[in-house]
């Protein structure tokens, strides 16, 4: 290919940190004016490869271009000036300035002895919000009070708005949904026409086909492929990603006894529930042997839901039961408590889910840190016992034991939370979105163990903005709008058109 027709251009990277290759000697080339996928699991060196192109970190050896320039990136604005922008997943957004202070960053407008206009920078928030179809969002707004899907939205406008000629967009649709998957369409169609070259990761294969031209695979810090996206199929794909083959990208759903189900009491009900004017007269009931889906819009109450029954959020009306006994739930450490501990995977594991700089084994250990304490002191030696085969059981290298959470890929962060999870050995888990942001392989892994866990008699709750997920993990599926539970889908009647039909229109 011929190197004036490259937007970028890395060969034979390398990149280590300590003793861990994340890049071993890859190659990774676009085209100008395209919009190219970087698929691979966590881990293969994709947030690396973005790194470098960002200017956040140096290449150990290896050749770099950029628009047909050799480039040398030792800070962000060295990647600013070569034309290259990012939309991180883990937002570099600061939660305590305003939606215009984040957008205008080291870009305010100035005036005598260098103040800023802080008129003028509001006048220009807002027109660039109103350009991006984001003139609902005020440029006085705190980012710290902004949902997670706007907080996305105003990552990529920040990125936009610095008029780049090549965007990298960092699993940009994991925290969006329906509706705002198409903004982000809209804004690549635009940006596209005019000549930008996008870089789009994602583990999501039906968003790759619909944007991208091409793609390239990671593997183990290697490119194992580059291909037209129309000239390779999802199979392909994920052979090539996971370096095996994936016969059933779904578990099979084995439902309990009938007999069983009819004699137990449901594992969680909630019956009326009213939390903040969000979540009206909402009524449950989730049983052992059951995965149970939630669908909904963004917004119609489904987090404040689960906060509610992980004890993060009060009811204000409503009655909660577990095992059929009456539960009150003031705190999360209630809810461990309670007769049948409650499991939550939030939506942001990175300040939801996990002390970061904590390492792994401190964090799985910490919601039952009690069960290995006698008399003040903690059994190290059995603590660490379980902390091992919580890891194992998810698959997570041994070393985060010992190693802080920031230094794994975001998928292995996930597999952390999860490990935490299992050591508590509920009977009931609510997981909110826990597939968002990770591959293929790791996302096959959770289903299993969400199916394996039921069929063990544990009950679980699910939330994914995902509508294949819940439609192919779940038994049933509550679809939740404007706060309430507007239906049940199960058995034939659980199809995607009929989960999105009550979801838009119930």
């Amino acid at each position: 290919m011929n190197d004036a027709a490259l937007a970028i251009d890395l060969a034979d990277v390398t990149k280590r940190f300590g003793a861990t290759v994340a890049l071993d000697g890859a190659s990774f080339r676009v085209k100008r004016g395209a919009v190219h996928a970087l698929l691979g699991e966590n881990g293969a060196g994709k947030s690396t490869t973005v790194k470098l192109l960002s200017g956040l970190i140096a290449p150990d050896a290896g050749s770099m271009r950029v628009m047909g320039r050799d480039v040398t990136m030792k800070s962000p604005q060295d990647a600013h000036r070569a034309g290259v922008q990012t939309a991180f997943q883990e937002m570099t957004l600061v939660r305590d300035l305003t939606v215009a202070q984040n957008l205008l960053l080291a870009h305010e407008p100035t005036g005598l002895l260098g103040r800023i206009r802080a008129r003028e920078a509001q006048r220009r928030t807002a027109e660039w919000l109103e350009r991006l179809e984001l003139a609902d969002v005020r440029p006085g707004a705190y980012i710290r009070d902004l949902s997670l899907p706007v907080r996305q939205k105003i990552e990529i406008a920040k990125a936009i708005a610095r008029e780049p000629d090549v965007l990298l967009l960092d699993e940009p649709t994991s925290a969006l949904s329906g509706r705002d998957v198409a903004w982000l369409a809209r804004r690549i169609e635009e940006l596209k026409a005019k000549g930008v070259t996008f870089v789009f990761i994602s583990h999501r294969m039906q968003e790759v086909r619909e944007f991208c031209d091409s793609l390239t695979v990671y593997r183990n810090g290697r490119d194992v492929g580059a291909f037209d996206t129309a000239a390779i199929s999802d199979d392909e794909v994920i052979r090539l990603v996971i370096g095996r083959s994936l016969e059933a990208k779904y578990p099979p759903k084995v439902a309990p006894p009938a007999s069983a189900v009819a004699e137990a009491a449901p594992a969680l009900e909630a019956r009326g529930v009213r939390i903040d004017g969000v979540v009206s007269d909402f009524d449950l009931t989730l049983r052992a042997g059951e995965v149970h889906g939630i669908a909904a819009l963004q917004g119609m109450g489904q987090r404040e839901l689960f906060e509610a029954l992980f004890g993060a959020a009060y009811l204000d009306e409503g009655e909660l039961r577990i095992d059929g006994k009456p539960v009150t739930l003031t705190s999360t450490a209630d809810s461990l408590k309670a007769g049948v501990s409650t499991s939550f995977l939030p939506e942001d594991r990175k300040t939801e889910g996990l002390f970061l700089r904590l390492p792994g084994g401190e964090n799985v250990s910490l919601p039952v840190i009690g069960r290995y304490a006698r008399f003040g002191l903690i059994d190290r030696k059995r603590e660490q016992a379980a902390i091992r085969r919580s890891l194992a059981q998810m698959e997570v290298n041994p070393r985060a034991l010992y190693k802080p959470c920031l230094s794994f890929s975001g998928g292995n962060q996930q597999k952390i939370a999860m490990a935490k999870w299992l050591l508590t050995q509920s009977r009931v888990w609510l997981m909110f979105d826990p597939t968002r942001g990770i591959d293929v392989g790791t996302k096959h892994q959770i289903f299993v163990l969400m199916r394996a866990f039921a069929a063990a008699g544990g009950a679980v709750l699910f939330y994914s903005t995902d509508v294949p997920e819940l439609v192919n993990v779940c038994d049933c599926v509550s679809v939740m709008y404007r706060g309430r539970n507007a239906g049940e889908l199960s058995g034939d009647a659980l199809t995607e058109e009929n989960v999105m039909r009550k979801m838009l229109s119930s």
